[in-house]
């Protein structure tokens, strides 16, 4: 059985399973989600490699503390990419953070609807 999207046992680290600060930070990061993988196409078209490194380290960050693990890694394995040089390899990295932030909305949306 795959891992579930976001670890709430992680974030309960933080949280002490409180459900409404729980909500509370998945409705912030589920904000964040779309907006920051959206600002990597227009850092590509510019191939700005400076502000590739800095929103991707965002992701990466965000994800991880919010127990988005498997969307941490695909922020950390895009982390080194310089959109400038490595453009198609640029492109297949946008579509994993994609993916895996699409799957972390819908766990959002199913835990925020219980």
């Amino acid at each position: 059985m795959a891992a579930a999207p976001v670890d709430l046992d992680h974030l309960a680290r933080y949280t002490g399973g409180d459900r409404t600060l729980n909500a509370e930070i998945l409705k912030l990061f589920d904000g964040q989600v779309s907006e920051m993988v959206g600002q990597l196409l227009g850092i590509l078209e510019q191939r700005d490699a400076r502000k590739w490194r800095e929103v991707t380290h965002t992701i990466k960050g965000a994800a991880r503390g919010v127990g988005a693990f498997a969307m941490g890694e695909a922020a950390a394995a895009a982390e080194p990419v310089d959109p400038a040089i490595s453009q198609d390899r640029a492109v297949e990295v946008i579509e994993a953070l994609r993916v895996e932030g699409e799957a972390v909305q819908a766990f959002i949306a199913e835990y925020l609807a219980a």
